[in-house]
């Protein structure tokens, strides 16, 4: 079964609507340039309206230990994800796991990525964008990634109901992980989407 999280949930109610439409997992964005940015105010109540069994990442890029730290003492979170150039040590740093991600193009050796931070529980893959950290809604050529990475592959980037059925079947990702893609607008979420995009995915599950 192809695991799914919803990423960049700025407001409660989007939380419980991505939960009860069956999502593993949902995203918190500490990160002040992106427009899914939350506060540790944000954040608190996002994960305390959330019912049991979601797990909660916080999403960071390039953070300084402190910054880590000043949220992971005011708030339980269950995984952290790093998008910037964060080493295995720093990332790994935390006491808590950890997901990499990887900003896929052409020359990126994944395969040895996944060896360098072989502590992560996953390589989450994405598009990449100049300039750009994530959440870009674009997608890139999946045929980049190699048919047996020694991590759980989390694809990202671009993803939506239209092609979440098509990604599973192509890429056989450990999970799928979706922000624009179930947006009305930037960070607030559609109901409506993310129903469809979870029906997709569940899809390809049966």
């Amino acid at each position: 079964m192809t695991r799914s999280k919803i990423c960049g949930i700025t407001r409660a109610e989007d939380g419980v609507v991505a939960a009860q439409h069956g999502a593993d997992a949902i995203g918190l964005v500490f990160y002040p340039p992106s427009p899914r940015y939350v506060t540790l105010a944000q954040a608190t109540a996002i994960v305390a309206a959330l019912p049991p069994f979601i797990t909660t990442v916080g999403l960071f890029v390039n953070p300084d230990a402190t910054e880590v730290e000043a949220v992971l003492g005011e708030l339980r979170l269950d995984l952290l994800q790093f998008h910037g150039d964060e080493t295995p040590e720093f990332c790994a740093s935390f006491g808590v796991p950890y997901l990499k991600a990887v900003r896929v193009k052409p020359g990126v050796d994944l395969i040895q990525y996944a060896i360098r931070f072989r502590g992560a529980k996953g390589l989450l893959l994405d598009a990449f964008v100049e300039g750009k950290a994530g959440g870009t809604g674009e997608s890139f050529d999946w045929g980049l990634i190699p048919d047996a990475l020694p991590l759980p592959v989390i694809l990202s980037g671009g993803l939506g109901p239209a092609n979440v059925k098509a990604a599973i079947e192509r890429v056989k990702p450990w999970a799928v992980d979706v922000s624009s893609g179930v947006e009305a607008s930037k960070g607030i979420k559609d109901a409506a989407r993310i129903a469809a995009f979870m029906r997709e995915v569940r899809k390809e599950c049966v």
